[in-house]
């Protein structure tokens, strides 16, 4: 399921009777805007009309943002580039990840997640070729970092634009201020014929046959529609309030249901190309450098940690002292809905459920749920024929995201606190990831593991090996055996020469973000 699936609409209606087809959005943000312009661009040819409501006195949850490589085909597919929208959102680029201290073992401080690219071909089969001896006890280098072009750009802060001469992509992702880039989106689908309507909605009628009817403004205006995107936050005023789509949380796979978060001016010098996930006492500090400032949130376990201890060990982390910056609490519901599409409603973003932001994941599932829904809409006859299909590919889109997330906390090598050894002992766990760690741990064949399960398309096989490996969960180090000669097929110093040698086609990640902004 991707953007590039969706095809170009014939100029026709929807309406048997030739009227437009009215699409009415309730609340913005960044999730709202993005449905907004996906449904725009792609039915540009149809007769519709799209209207988003948005409150003007409701906030968004949005802070510092990062993302995954989807969003870059999203502003691709609007026609949206680089030059234009990042210098107005203060935005970064993004080589992955790097997670630090999850890990207690001296030589695994932390590791660094790429995002898989196909340049990586070069490199990565002797990764996983050294992983699955590695985990059969054979001193064979299985840390992911040294495997990864991303990995070295990220280390030297380097940008993941190549020289025009190097004719390699890899796959990156952004940093950016969520606000901003849902105000630009605003103005994006605006400027193409979607309308703006800053109103309250008060109450959600619905008709006899169980479908929303219509929507109640603030000075009992009423607007009608043949469909609603829910887009109202945590709230969920259409779908789960309305329409009484229940919620199913996830409070028994993941702890964290708080945050704290704080900027801190960017620095001075560089500008990191990465995002940093620090694990500290109860949680995990991110650390999103955007040109303007760099974002910073605790993300923690309020049955382990109150919210003031987590506000002081954020303070403590950054080396801020108490109203040098002010803290701002956040709450998190964390699971997802039974139904992400409903009658005539379909929930976008926080309305339709959250997985905790480790993973950066929040605007690919609006992405893949809103392509999701056009395409089983559309392939339906625009009616809900395929409404049961969708939702079932959703949710386990969904869990598949839920399961990669909750082995970073279960394959953690920390022991100091409760918080720690009770994620590594935790086994409230799908079915999909008991298998996967069973394989991992017995030494068993995982890519035969991720097929059989048909879960590559959420996270693949590379992506496993990274974290599973990058917290060190090998066999110790005194049981390692030395290598048979047969074992012996990848040279490293030529894998370093071959990584070391492709950056020179890199530059340094704050002279091209100086450029873009030029």
């Amino acid at each position: 399921m991707g953007i590039s699936h969706l095809r170009e609409a014939v100029s026709t209606s929807i309406r048997q009777d030739g009227k437009p087809f009215r699409i009415v959005v309730v609340g913005g943000g960044t999730a709202g805007w993005m449905a907004a312009n996906l449904l725009a661009r792609a039915w540009r040819n149809r007769n519709v009309e799209i209207t988003v409501i948005e409150a003007p006195d409701i906030g968004i949850i949005g802070v510092g943002e990062g993302s995954t490589p989807q969003l870059k085909a999203f502003f691709d597919y609007l026609n949206i580039p680089e030059t234009t929208w990042m210098p107005n959102c203060n935005a970064t680029y993004k080589n992955g990840i790097s997670f630090l201290g999850w890990s207690d073992k001296p030589e695994y401080p932390g590791y660094f997640h790429p995002f898989p690219a196909p340049i990586d071909g070069h490199t990565a089969p002797a990764f996983t070729f050294h992983s699955h001896f590695r985990r059969q006890g054979i001193d064979l280098d299985a840390t992911p970092d040294r495997f990864f072009l991303s990995a070295f750009l990220a280390k030297h802060r380097l940008a993941p634009i190549a020289n025009h001469n190097f004719p390699f992509d890899l796959a990156y992702g952004y940093h950016f201020d969520a606000h901003l880039v849902g105000a630009m989106l605003r103005d994006h689908a605006k400027a193409n014929g979607v309308k703006h309507l800053e109103a309250k909605v008060t109450n959600v009628v619905i008709s006899e046959n169980g479908d929303i009817a219509s929507l109640t403004l603030e000075g009992d205006h009423a607007v009608e529609a043949e469909f609603f995107i829910d887009s109202t936050g945590f709230r969920s005023l259409l779908l789960q309030d309305a329409l009484g789509v229940k919620f199913h949380s996830f409070e028994k796979n993941l702890f964290n249901d708080a945050a704290v978060v704080m900027p801190t001016p960017p620095a001075p010098e560089e500008t990191n190309s990465q995002t940093r996930a620090t694990a500290l006492k109860n949680g995990w500090v991110w650390d999103i450098p955007l040109t303007n400032r760099t974002g910073n949130g605790y993300v923690y376990s309020s049955k382990y940690c109150s919210a003031e201890e987590a506000e002081r060990e954020l303070r403590s982390h950054l080396g801020l002292l108490d109203g040098d910056v002010e803290a701002r609490h956040l709450k998190m519901r964390v699971g997802q809905v039974e139904k992400h599409w409903s009658r005539n409603c379909l929930a976008v973003g926080l309305s339709q459920g959250f997985i905790e932001p480790l993973e950066a994941t929040a605007l690919h599932l609006v992405q893949a749920t809103v392509e999701g829904f056009m395409t089983a809409f559309e392939k339906g006859g625009f009616t809900n024929k395929h409404e049961d299909d969708f939702n079932h590919a959703i949710s386990a889109r969904f869990e598949g995201v839920r399961d990669y997330i909750v082995c970073h906390y279960r394959a953690n090598l920390r022991s100091d606190t409760d918080y720690w050894r009770d994620n590594a002992n935790h086994d409230h766990l799908s079915e999909s990831l008991r298998r996967i760690l069973s394989c991992w741990f017995s030494g068993g064949d995982l890519k035969k593991e991720i097929a059989e399960q048909g879960i590559a398309q959420y996270y693949a096989l590379t992506s496993w090996i990274c974290l599973l490996g990058g917290y060190g969960n090998y066999p110790a180090s005194t049981r390692l055996r030395p290598p048979p000669n047969d074992l012996k097929r990848f040279d490293l110093r030529t894998i370093d020469d071959f990584v070391s040698r492709c950056a020179l086609n890199y530059r340094d990640h704050k002279e091209v973000l100086s450029e873009l902004h030029g």
